[in-house]
């Protein structure tokens, strides 16, 4: 454990665009990705909607990957590591809903269980938060579109109950949305308001239409505060280490799933534990030559 500067150090977009079917959650996603990386060929949208993504291939040339069903959360998993592979600098998931309502989804596992509701759920609930921590670990932007329904409840009107809309619920775990650095809720005119931000560019502003722009926006509040080595920096520090304990912190400084990156790491681990067992073992030798002379000399 080491303490350090708090900063920002490039870092990577976790937001969540949710709204009812046909509000422009995946036009609005390619948008904003596009404003994130300028460059489509860097964008990778997870499919689980039928090839509907390919709709938009007229904005450019992004990349999809289509993930059937089951909707398991290890499939999430495999389909995000694919990008990442791949040095996606964004990654859409059109959409999160599947892993949670669809066919092979959480909650169709739970109904199909036998058992006890509880310890079922104690067996989900790692499988669900494994796909999210890989969402929030990932080295690329992450865009995930979330279906949402309108939500009701029964209020007494003139001594009747009568159904009231009370807002939007989207279609995923309860409190998924927490998760993310940003939420845009779109309706169905295609204008989204900002309800949850932590970058505090959109909060409490008026609705707006999501853009490149927007995406513009996003990746300069991502970029300012101090920047991230690249892969070289790290590669010529990871050399330039001594010993076992500043390489260990090295890592610590920036964890990785770069295979090259990894590599590089083992590599200099092996050569630094041979160089020290090469060192113990020349002490050893030399306590034991000087032992003997002073027992010679005796």
């Amino acid at each position: 454990m080491q303490l350090q500067s708090a900063s920002r150090k490039n870092a990577k977009i976790k937001m969540a665009i949710q709204g009812p079917s046909g509000s422009g959650k995946t036009y609005g996603a390619l948008l904003v990705a596009f404003g994130l990386c300028n460059d489509w060929s860097r964008i990778a949208v997870i499919d689980t909607e039928n090839h509907s993504s390919e709709l938009y291939d007229h904005l450019g040339n992004y990349n999809v990957l289509h993930l059937p069903v089951p909707f398991a959360p290890e499939h999430y998993i495999e389909a995000i590591r694919i990008c990442e592979k791949a040095k996606m600098e964004v990654i859409i998931i059109d959409s999160i809903s599947h892993e949670w309502e669809g066919i092979g989804g959480i909650v169709e596992v739970h109904t199909n269980m036998t058992g006890n509701s509880y310890t079922n759920w104690a067996k989900l609930t790692p499988r669900h938060n494994s796909f999210v921590q890989h969402i929030l670990q990932s080295p690329a932007h992450i865009i995930g579109t979330v279906r949402s329904k309108q939500e009701y409840v029964l209020s007494e009107k003139n001594g009747k109950q009568v159904p009231e809309k009370v807002g939007m619920k989207g279609v995923t775990r309860s409190g998924m949305d927490y998760e993310f650095t940003l939420v845009f809720e779109l309706d169905m005119k295609n204008n989204a308001v900002a309800t949850k931000d932590r970058t505090s560019i959109f909060a409490g502003k008026p609705e707006v239409r999501l853009t490149s722009e927007i995406g513009t926006k996003i990746l300069e509040w991502c970029l300012k505060g101090k920047p991230q080595p690249t892969d070289d920096e790290i590669k010529g520090r990871i050399n330039a280490c001594k010993s076992l304990d500043e390489l260990l912190q090295l890592f610590y400084a920036h964890p990785t799933e770069d295979e090259g990156l990894l590599k590089e790491f083992t590599s200099k681990r092996r050569s630094l534990e041979t160089l020290t067992t090469d060192t113990t073992l020349t002490d050893t030798k030399n306590q034991k030559n000087g032992t003997h002379r002073h027992s010679t000399k005796a």
